[in-house]
């Protein structure tokens, strides 16, 4: 493979458990990085936990228990739902390891020899739960718009970044169409950078125990964007090793829409101060709601999705995720919905196809080729493009549509009527646009796609083998890829 991907999710805070927006962000990063094996690239995928954070150590300190020991054993509740959701990631960063340390404070080194930190006094508003100053245009009724808490007044001395002089830089960044996707969000930070300007920011913070030492001043820690925006590169082993070479830049950060200017504006700026490339794309996604309103553990109304998973296969769970969510959208999740589209699309329409036509396969015993009929259904350009402009949900339906017409093929030809080469054409056909289907859908539905591979007896693929071979493999016994809610 002489192309790779290098893609990454936002790290998450451990101050409790994951909920189930955590989930969603990663699925969508796994169904992109999934894609991407299939076009053939060398993928690395990261994700991983933001653990230096104030908030942690004020959740631990509630607690009653170590932070260690506290972001050790919310840190595993990450791990165990990458597990359970069948998340592909290479790779696990925690911001607490030795190789992210590092880096951290190699980065922070960098832009005060390059002249851009500095000491002075900052009064300003803070949020707690974004572990970030506002500015009183951002509050909504006096309101962190995220968290819906009043920022606390906050008077201290602390190392600053400029990133003042980086302002006409990032405006030329932004002004580059496709950087961030969707549009409306690139178009959102360059009007804000344009009216507003590129204000210094603070990057340290005193009187903390729990966080990594500056490399400059032992009293100060390093405040949160430097040191949890490092880990795409600390992950990669910045700046010597043969990985950060291999893979960085960036081709894809993933990234909920609350977080977009920490990563558009403040992570160009400081990667400029410190000489190092710019990731190629930022993708912002909407917020997972119930009731229409933002899940949030701040907001009380988290939704735990391994509890969940306990009670749904996971592959259900990312097919309703993904299928009903516009990308970039914010979409609303119950399980009534979840309900409706296993006993809907993935019951009646791929799971019913799997199992009539493998019934049908076991009672032909002669030759299973003949004319290409069905592939004229499917559409894998527009698939590919679908999934190039983030368009998941479309690229989904474009699959979904061909499966729909292998059953109308079904109807149309009533194999059951038919036998010897007659019925040999038609589940030619039916068989190789099943091995295609195990492919295509790999990326939404890997259980599902493995399960597929098992009772056809095949291997897996990737985007060159979605055209029909010459004769289809006979399959095995089909079992049943779904079950009625």
């Amino acid at each position: 493979m002489d192309r790779r991907f290098y893609i990454t999710t936002a790290i998450d805070y451990v101050n409790s458990r994951p909920h189930l927006g955590h989930a969603y962000e990663k699925i969508l990063t796994d169904v992109i990085a999934r894609w991407h094996r299939l076009l053939g690239e060398d993928v690395h995928f990261l994700t991983g936990t933001d653990e230096n954070a104030q908030k942690n150590e004020q959740a631990a300190r509630e607690a009653g228990v170590p932070v260690r020991d506290f972001v050790d054993e919310n840190t595993e509740h990450f791990k165990e739902l990458c597990k359970l959701l069948n998340i592909s990631n290479d790779d696990f960063i925690r911001t607490t390891e030795p190789r992210h340390i590092r880096v951290a404070q190699d980065v922070f080194r960098r832009l005060h020899e390059n002249g851009d930190i500095y000491k002075g006094v900052y009064s300003g508003l803070y949020c707690g739960g974004c572990e970030a100053f506002l500015t009183e245009k951002e509050l909504v009724d006096g309101k962190c718009p995220e968290h819906d808490q009043p920022p606390k007044p906050i008077t201290e001395e602390n190392y600053f970044f400029k990133m003042s002089r980086y302002t006409s830089r990032v405006e030329q960044l932004l002004s580059r169409p496709g950087f961030v996707v969707p549009e409306c969000r690139r178009k959102e930070m360059l009007n804000r950078v344009r009216s507003e300007g590129l204000k210094d920011i603070c990057v340290s913070r005193v009187n903390m125990e729990w966080g990594i030492t500056t490399p400059i001043d032992r009293e100060h820690k390093i405040y949160v964007w430097i040191d949890a925006l490092s880990n795409y590169i600390s992950a990669l082993e910045y700046p010597d090793s043969a990985m950060f070479r291999k893979y960085w830049p960036a081709d894809m950060h993933m990234i909920g829409k609350g977080i977009n200017w920490f990563h558009s504006v403040i992570w160009p700026s400081i990667l400029m101060s410190a000489g190092i490339e710019l990731p190629r794309k930022i993708v912002v996604h909407g917020y997972i709601t119930v009731n229409g309103q933002k899940i949030s553990k701040s907001l009380g109304n988290a939704i735990d999705p391994a509890e969940i998973a306990k009670r749904y296969p996971a592959d259900t769970i990312r097919y309703q995720l993904v299928r009903d969510i516009p990308f970039g959208e914010d979409g609303d999740f119950s399980e009534e919905t979840l309900r409706a589209r296993i006993n809907g699309e993935l019951l009646a329409d791929l799971g019913n196809l799997v199992s009539r036509v493998l019934k049908l396969a076991g009672n032909h015993k002669g030759r299973l080729r003949g004319k290409d009929h069905l592939s004229r259904y499917l559409n894998i350009k527009a698939m590919q493009k679908h999934m190039e402009n983030i368009e998941l949900h479309h690229a989904l339906e474009e699959l979904w549509s061909f499966i729909r017409a292998c059953n109308r093929y079904i109807s149309k030809k009533e194999p059951w009527k038919l036998e010897g080469k007659e019925l040999g054409v038609v589940m030619y056909n039916l068989l190789e646009a099943l091995r295609v289907v195990s492919i295509l859908v790999e990326p939404f539905l890997p259980e599902t796609a493995g399960k597929l591979r098992k009772q056809l007896r095949v291997g897996t693929g990737t985007i060159r083998d979605c055209s029909f071979r010459t004769e289809a493999t006979r399959p095995g016994k089909g079992e049943h890829l779904f079950q009625r809610v």
